[in-house]
């Protein structure tokens, strides 16, 4: 289907969907937000889609939310705002593929949010960081659940209390994304991650993901018990005996997705 404000493209078996505002610094309308619960949620159910890429197009990723659409509003319609907003993020990380996001420039309060929330990120040199709510009166709740979650405590109340930029190299270091590489390769080193997530078994990496978010939160004891179940399970699946025998006879593995 068409978008307003986003691009989606296909390189084989990764997708790439690109925030399209850049005259807004792609700021995250309500619009936008739920083109983008629309276009993930068509991918998910894309079998031949193994990663998907996050990127966005002009010199911002994203400023955050559309501080045009939060002026004289109702209760209802900032807690429909922010219920879309939790939606989204949701779906990033509920849907089977891992979505990569690549950070070419600011990303900030909500968009600060988004890149903490993509179960990978690759970052520009250029790329800074922040969430600085507290300085126009609106702290950065909603991004402070993401963000506490991939920094930690101390490092995000800095972030959260200061307002403070932060640079890729610092973002790298707290854990914000997972490297930061020269704007000119940024793309080149996104779809390279993105390539070599895709040569694994559709099956495994789903059902790796879902079980990843299911176990980080529990205490050490219920996380084992969750995830021996869970790889229990998995070693039943045709993919995992497939992959076993191929490593064992020392070949190529054909995977089935199942």
């Amino acid at each position: 289907m068409p978008y307003q404000h986003l691009i989606r493209s296909t390189d084989g078996q990764v997708a790439v969907i690109t925030l399209n505002r850049p005259e807004r610094r792609n700021a995250l309308s309500l619009e936008l937000m739920q083109e983008l619960i629309s276009c993930l949620g068509g991918l998910a159910a894309e079998t031949n889609i193994r990663a998907i890429i996050l990127a966005a197009g002009g010199k911002a990723f994203s400023s955050g939310h559309d501080l045009s659409e939060m002026v004289g509003r109702t209760v209802n319609d900032y807690r429909h705002l922010f219920d879309v907003c939790t939606e989204l993020m949701t779906k990033i990380q509920s849907i089977p593929q891992p979505v990569i996001a690549q950070v070419q420039g600011v990303a900030t309060a909500a968009g600060c949010q988004l890149v903490a929330t993509c179960d990978l990120a690759i970052a520009s040199d250029q790329a800074v960081f922040a969430t600085p709510g507290v300085k126009i009166g609106l702290f950065c709740t909603t991004p402070m659940v993401a963000l506490s979650r991939v920094v930690g405590r101390k490092r995000a109340l800095e972030m959260l209390l200061t307002g403070k930029l932060v640079d890729a190299a610092t973002a790298a270091e707290w854990g914000l994304v997972n490297r930061v590489v020269p704007a000119a390769e940024l793309e080149t080193a996104t779809r390279e991650l993105a390539c070599k997530i895709a040569q694994a078994s559709s099956f495994t990496v789903a059902l790796g993901k879902h079980a990843y978010y299911a176990q980080i939160d529990l205490d050490q004891p219920k996380a084992y018990a969750y995830a021996k179940e869970v790889m229990t399970l998995n070693s039943l699946a045709h993919d995992a005996q497939e992959g076993i025998s191929a490593f064992l006879e020392k070949r190529v593995a054909c995977w089935s997705g199942e």
